[in-house]
Formats: structure tokens, sequence, C-alpha cells
């Protein structure tokens, strides 16, 4: 079985593929799609055949109607399609490999030197590629398993900034030798496959998403460096240039510490001291600056915590951004709510699930994949 996934895509398909998703394992029937979706009966039996067709959806049963004869019930296909997804931190990568509802089916991880030059770390990206690919699905490499169209391709998550749209690097904070760089390309050419490139933080924000986190929220990545993910109208929010999210580089205080970025008293450098230092209450005090910020700026909902320090010790960090935020809703009075904090779902790979995102979100209609 090998769904060609990119033959498929349309708008109206995208729709009923969602709906397919949504309804899991015990499925939905033609006429539910026709109702959700306002399409006709007809529009629907052609779409849903098509699919049938090269196994991306099958019968899960029958179903009693109110009226006439049992409904047949369509489910989705999970293991008819894949995508990969790659976190690629500046010391380390992750890879996960995901079937169509985002389920993680395989992963791996290994140590990694950013700053070893874009051939070893393209290579090493390959490489993790190739061999969790072949050792979930079996056999082939990605070239083949997307020539008959069972993986959609490899989504790669990185600190940025960076040029979503084109999938060629910037000046990575504290690797400037990778301004310029077309990883998109040099990576797609070396797996024979298509390749999406985006931050880390619009990854894990687009997988939020996927999973279920609504409104407008913004996720806050503390790891070896500092960045945010925004999600505004249901939607990721990269910016006219797909630079929106350098949170990290804020500066909050002028004549501070230096940062790599070439600012002085930039959020990133004051938290990450802190850290260093064994200081964890001040680096929450310090990220509540600055999610108030965000928060004063953008009237968000909530914000959403991630990242290796994070997870290292996440209560305090709950409890510092909260503290911030609450002190501001107070100031501001009028019975104003205090902006809600917690610890993002998804944990160490969920970078990783939402790079894979990036492949399947146009599948099902979620341009902002």
């Amino acid at each position: 079985m090998g769904a060609n996934l990119l033959a498929v895509r349309s708008h109206n398909t995208a729709l009923v593929l969602d709906l397919l998703r949504i309804a899991g394992p015990d499925g939905i029937s033609r006429l539910e799609l026709a109702d959700r979706t306002g399409l006709t009966p007809q529009a629907v039996s052609k779409i849903t055949a098509r699919l049938r067709e090269p196994g991306l959806v099958t019968e899960a049963g029958r179903r009693a109607s109110t009226g006439g004869k049992p409904r047949t019930v369509l489910r989705l296909v999970p293991e008819a399609g894949h995508a990969v997804g790659v976190h690629l931190d500046r010391d380390e990568l992750r890879v996960v490999l995901v079937d169509l509802t985002g389920t993680v089916v395989g992963e791996r991880g290994a140590p990694l030197d950013l700053g070893a030059g874009a051939a070893v770390v393209v290579e090493a990206v390959a490489r993790e590629a190739e061999g969790l690919v072949g050792e979930v699905v079996g056999g082939p490499a990605p070239a083949s398993l997307s020539a008959d169209g069972r993986l959609l391709g490899v989504g790669v998550a990185l600190p940025g900034p960076l040029d979503h749209s084109q999938g060629v690097l910037h000046r990575v904070t504290g690797f400037p030798e990778w301004d310029g760089f077309p990883l998109r390309d040099a990576l797609g050419r070396r797996l024979g496959v298509p390749v999406v490139v985006d931050k880390d933080t619009n990854a894990a924000a687009l997988g939020l998403a996927v999973g279920g986190e609504g409104g407008a929220f913004a996720y806050l990545h503390l790891g070896t460096g500092l960045g945010a993910g925004l999600v505004i109208g249901g939607g990721v929010h990269r910016g006219t240039r797909t630079g929106a999210g350098e949170f990290g580089h804020q500066v909050i205080q002028l004549d501070g510490p230096p940062c790599d970025c070439g600012n002085r008293g930039c959020i990133e450098a004051l938290c990450l001291a802190a850290v260093a230092r064994g200081d964890v209450d001040e680096a929450a005090r310090v990220l509540g600056a600055g999610a108030a910020n965000l928060v004063g700026l953008l009237d968000i909902d909530l914000v959403l915590l991630g990242g290796r320090t994070v997870a290292a010790d996440p209560e305090p960090f709950v409890r510092g951004v909260a503290a911030v935020l609450g002190e501001r809703a107070r100031r501001e009075g009028a019975g104003e709510a205090a902006v809600p904090v917690r610890i993002a779902s998804g944990g160490a790979r969920g970078v990783a699930e939402g790079a894979a995102q990036l492949l399947l979100g146009p599948l099902f209609g979620r341009a902002d994949g």
C-alpha cells in the first residue's frame, strides 16, 4: 500500500481528511461528512472514493441510522503515510516518525555540534532520518518511500532567525557561519524528499495548535536559547518576513550584559545567566517580564512554557511567570484576570513532533503548516 499523498491535495479533500482524522478509529459516515463540510453527498462520495483507492481511507463498519439502511462508516488509515520531524538544537538532534494522525511511531536522538559545519550537520540529520525510517517502516530509504507516496517529507525545526518560506538560515545566535545557508534545498537534495524548515518555537506552537490548543497563545521555549512561537487567529504568526517570535532578543536592561546576538541586556542573556548561576527564581522573573510584554502587546489568552531548561524544574518557572503576570493584572485593575500560565504538552519531543506537522498540516487543510 502506498498512497500518493501529494496527488490528493485539494481544499475539499483536506476538509474531508481532517474530519476523518478527528473522527479517529470509530470513523464517520459520508452523510456526516457532507453535513459538516457543506459539500454535496455526491462530492463527498467522489472524494472518499479517490481516498479509498490508494488506501488512505477504509471502511470501519456500519452504523444504525434514524431511518433507512445502516450507514457505512469510513476511517482514516494512519499507517498509509508518514512524516519525519527533526529538532535540530545547538548541541543535540532529535528525530521522530509520525503517522497520518500525528502519532509518534519511532524516535531517535544523537548529540550534535551545530558549529561543526553545514556538511557535517546535514549528513547527521540525513543519517538519523534514514536510519529511523528504515528501522520503523523497513528497508527503503526516504527517497523510495517518497516515490510511492508513503512519506510526505521531512520537517526541520531549529533556532532562528531564518526564512521559513525559502528554507534559508540567517545569523543563528552564536553560529553566524550559518547565515545564508539554504538548509531546505541542501537536505532535500541529500534525502530526495520534500523538506520544510522553520524555527523550533514555530514548529512547537503548530504542534500544540493541531493538538487542540485553542485561542491566541504564546509558547515560550527556554533551552539552549530563548524564543517564542505565536498562535493568533488559529494559525502560527510568522510575520511578513517570517521573523516573528525572536522573543529572546528584546532588550529589557539597557547597558546590561552582552548577548551573543550583539545587543546588551537581552532577555535571553539575562535568563540564561540566571540559570547558569542556579538562580531559577530570577530566571523565571525575567521570563515573566518578557511574557508580560507579549501579553500587553498582543492581548493573548495563554502562556505555555517549554524547553529543556523549563522541563528540568518546571514548577518555579510556572510560579514565577504567573506571579509577574498576576501583578500586571492587579495593576491594570477593573477585575482583570491574569493570563494563565502552564507547561506545554509534548515534553522533550514536542518540537520534533511539531516539525512533522509542517508536512502533515497542509494535507489536512492547515495552511500555516
